[in-house]
């Protein structure tokens, strides 16, 4: 057995060092999925919470705000009139491999304020493609007054709301078509479920969330199996260094190079062997 003096050399410090870092990395990234299963499971117990009531929308959205995380997915009821001209339609919505978009109408209330309702979806052309969506060519919702029946939904963020001229975008948000069309909207909107009364030609309806924990909980033990891994490598190649390393590995390889070579030898010894002596039978 060899000493540990070789971990004082700059390979295997650099060596350490990486697998320190991997390690560490792959802990952070399997503690990212437990915590991204743990806002999976509230997410799983808000909605199961909220599916057995349903309120007035006026209860769980209100102009300037958003919906409360704890109201997402509550089924919420209101009563007015489509504003089809301000229409929105959000681009890049695609449902088995077919590309589409969603129809946004705000629906505009009693007291004057409005509510962005996503009425469901339609195929198109392409992804971003926006032939045909024009407001007046699209289905029609109901005209006169309506009431709808859908779930309470928080608004998105980020550069993906930004409404463009031709009133589309790639994610609703109350505030930026608020802003865009001037509008004096409900913070966050609604999916629809249910329109009183139908319309003729009804789009297909948003989709109810999943209530699976999906793959977080397999794929953070993964990570931190990669790190376990980084670990028991390092460990391994020590003990492989302190019994020799390559040295050790190089005198067995020659080792039984040389067994073999001399298998060969002693292989052809006796059969140079055999045919001297037939030939001497011969002879005889």
């Amino acid at each position: 057995m060899g000493s540990f003096r070789f971990l004082l050399s700059r390979r295997w410090i650099l060596f350490g060092i990486t697998v320190v870092l991997l390690t560490y990395v792959a802990y952070l990234l399997g503690q990212w999925q437990f915590h991204r299963l743990d806002d999976r499971r509230e997410r799983n117990a808000i909605v199961e919470r909220n599916e057995g009531r349903t309120v007035d929308v006026g209860q769980v959205m209100n102009p300037g705000g958003d919906v409360a995380a704890e109201d997402e997915w509550t089924a919420v009821t209101a009563t007015g009139t489509y504003d089809v001209e301000n229409t929105v339609v959000v681009r890049y919505r695609t449902r088995d491999g077919q590309p589409g978009a969603d129809v946004v109408v705000p629906l505009r209330l009693a007291d004057g304020t409005s509510v962005l309702v996503d009425r469901g979806w339609m195929a198109t052309e392409n992804s971003g493609d926006l032939a045909g969506t024009e407001p007046a060519s699209l289905p029609a919702p109901p005209s006169g007054e309506v009431e709808v029946l859908g779930y309470a939904r928080s608004d998105a963020e980020g550069r993906s709301t930004e409404v463009t001229d031709t009133q589309s975008t790639r994610a609703i948000s109350s505030d930026a078509i608020g802003d865009a069309l001037d509008l004096d909207l409900l913070g966050g909107f609604v999916d629809l479920a249910q329109e009183t009364p139908e319309a003729d030609e009804p789009l297909s309806p948003p989709p109810l969330p999943e209530l699976d924990e999906g793959p977080h909980f397999f794929y953070g033990l993964q990570w931190w199996f990669f790190g376990a891994l980084a670990v028991f490598g390092f460990f391994y190649l020590m003990y492989d260094e302190v019994r020799g390393g390559p040295a050790r590995r190089d005198r067995l390889r020659a080792e039984k190079r040389a067994r073999v070579e001399a298998q060969e030898q002693q292989q052809a010894e006796i059969q140079a062997r055999i045919r001297a002596e037939r030939e001497a039978s011969r002879r005889g």
